[in-house]
């Protein structure tokens, strides 16, 4: 785990040990902030992620029939203070 500051002086070795396999993480006023991959290592992530995924059509197809649902033409607006 690196701190930001000694992630920008020794930026070369933290890309080494990404690119070595080993994520590097790096903390900003001691909270955690990013993650430092290799490019083959977010793009595995990335497959995974894209492959776990339903597409935007398969994800609308699953909402309920019209019939089982609240018909938008039912639904009053809501009040709304401006």
């Amino acid at each position: 785990m690196w701190n930001l500051q000694d992630a920008k002086t020794r930026f070369s070795t933290v890309v080494a040990d990404a690119l070595a396999g080993r994520p590097q993480h790096v903390t900003r006023r001691g909270k955690p902030a990013v993650v430092v991959l290799s490019e083959a290592d977010y793009a595995q992530l990335k497959a995974a992620a894209q492959a776990s995924r339903e597409s935007f059509v398969d994800h609308l197809l699953a909402f309920p029939a019209q019939d089982t649902a609240l018909s938008r033409a039912s639904a009053a607006p809501r009040d709304v203070a401006f």
